[in-house]
């Protein structure tokens, strides 16, 4: 398709207009004789004489994955055209703007690059649990929704754990946007799902500083520079942004992908809940280590590489974040020690596990109530200082473990929205009271953990005190 002009058709999808010429393929917005509901777009690979034999092998890529992966933060695919005789496909047109359109006023506000990136997170952590890498994040790929929800775009250098990798296969070449690949893929890995962290976590590093953090190396030496050479932290370009955002960022961006976040979910978590991170001396960094250092890292880059990469799916089995349900109003010494002895082994299964330990208490008046010493802020900060103690129990590293009061007259339906808006995998709760009606036991219902285990969005762990039954559901 060399020529496609307005107006003109193919296959029933008519011409209204070149949207976009990419490295790899032509974009087109198309009307269809069928309308779907939606508007579409049609994208060609680009043949041309002397056009590198990625574009097609990148087009059956591409086709292969949007008929397999689904949800939100995906394309709907609509059509595609024959290989043999013209190569096309027809997917949603995602009217909204790019991450890209934010690059250009970077460097932007915390509160902004949060705003932006937590939908993203979100994204990849559900298309990792389709078993799908992206492999090619980059501002431009990222697209929003009206309601905020972030799509992906450009699967054509993506890895499925369950189909053919033709570009491994065919290629056995780094491919991918320069100034976004992470090092494993430099020498040529294309299936470890915290390659997309460390895109995510170039991508924070641009709209927090303004700048890449590796440039645009445009040779496979400069590339390699990413196996040894570290960014300048973003607090030694912008002072004033908050060393948490830091820790965030340089934690993406560790060159051994088992230094990054485990998974998307765990990233989203840190930046939505900021007051919990665990800053280390990463975070506080203003200025790049020092020249022995960066020697050691050169002569380790010279014969290193990576670890075998885990499938998506088990990156993110092994790297769980466990909701743990605590009553702080209420004295409950004998539940609470079955609930923390149910977590301390739940957290010994393995060192990406990561513990929010959660509690609702009803929100008060901005200034308080009839008692002088009893305000809104001040139940926060008692509620906050109670869980602290209890999970100081549980023996963890900080960064395993964080601590959230949510103020909400529903607890069943506050414990069930963090859940949901935090990906958690299990919600450790205390099993509600059971009551004898004569003819055996009896969970009484209506309970928060009845609620919780009827409606939660994962695995729920039911606790008793010892002698009772654990339940999971």
């Amino acid at each position: 398709m060399n020529a496609f002009d307005i107006g003109e058709q193919i296959d029933g999808f008519r011409n209204r207009g070149r949207l976009h010429v990419g490295g790899m393929a032509v974009l087109y917005r198309v009307d269809a004789v069928e309308d779907p509901g939606f508007p579409l777009v049609l994208k060609v690979p680009r043949l041309e004489q002397g056009e590198d034999s990625v574009a097609v092998v990148s087009y059956e890529v591409e086709q292969m994955m949007l008929s397999t992966l689904t949800g939100p933060h995906v394309p709907r695919l609509v059509a595609s055209g024959d290989l043999a005789r013209q190569p096309y496909l027809v997917m949603e047109f995602i009217d909204g703007p790019a991450l890209s359109d934010w690059v250009g006023k970077a460097p932007l506000s915390v509160a902004e690059l949060v705003r932006l990136i937590v939908p993203l997170a979100t994204a990849v952590h559900d298309l990792h649990g389709q078993q799908f890498v992206h492999l090619d994040l980059k501002p431009a790929n990222v697209m929003y929704r009206a309601d905020g929800q972030a799509v992906l775009i450009d699967f054509g250098l993506g890895h499925h754990a369950h189909l053919p990798d033709l570009l491994a296969e065919d290629l056995r070449k780094a491919v991918g946007s320069a100034p976004y690949m992470a090092p494993e893929q430099v020498v040529g890995m294309r299936c470890d799902p915290r390659s997309d962290i460390f895109a995510i976590g170039v991508m924070l590093y641009e709209l927090a500083t303004g700048r890449l953090p590796f440039g645009k190396p445009s040779t496979t030496a400069g590339l390699r520079q990413r196996l040894y050479l570290e960014p300048p932290p973003p607090r030694m370009i912008r002072p004033e942004l908050p060393e948490w955002l830091q820790e965030i960022i340089l934690r993406c961006l560790a060159l051994d992908a088992d230094q990054r976040y485990a998974s998307a979910a765990q990233l989203m978590m840190d930046l939505a809940h900021p007051s919990q991170v665990s800053v280390t001396e990463r975070g506080t960094r203003l200025q790049r280590q020092g020249l022995r250092r960066r020697l050691g890292r050169w002569l380790r880059a010279a014969g290193w590489e990576p670890a075998p990469c885990p499938s998506p799916r088990a990156s993110i089995a092994a790297a769980p974040i466990v909701q743990v349900a605590v009553a702080t109003l209420y004295d409950q010494p004998a539940q609470s020690a079955a609930l923390q002895e149910t977590v301390k082994r739940i957290a010994s299964m393995d060192a990406d596990y990561r513990i929010a330990v959660v509690t609702v208490v009803r929100p008060l008046p901005l200034l308080g109530t009839s008692q002088a010493n009893e305000s809104a802020g001040a139940q926060h900060i008692r509620h906050l200082i109670l869980l602290r103690h209890w999970a100081e129990a549980l023996a963890l590293p900080a960064g395993r473990i964080t601590c959230h009061v949510i103020e909400a007259a529903d607890p069943a339906l506050a414990l069930l929205q963090f859940a949901r808006s935090n990906q958690v995998d299990q919600i450790v709760i205390g099993a509600p009271p059971v009551i004898d009606l004569g003819v055996g036991q009896k969970t009484l219902p209506g309970t928060v953990a009845s609620r919780v285990m009827l409606e939660a969005p994962c695995t729920v762990t039911l606790v008793r005190a010892k002698g009772e039954t654990e339940v999971s559901r």
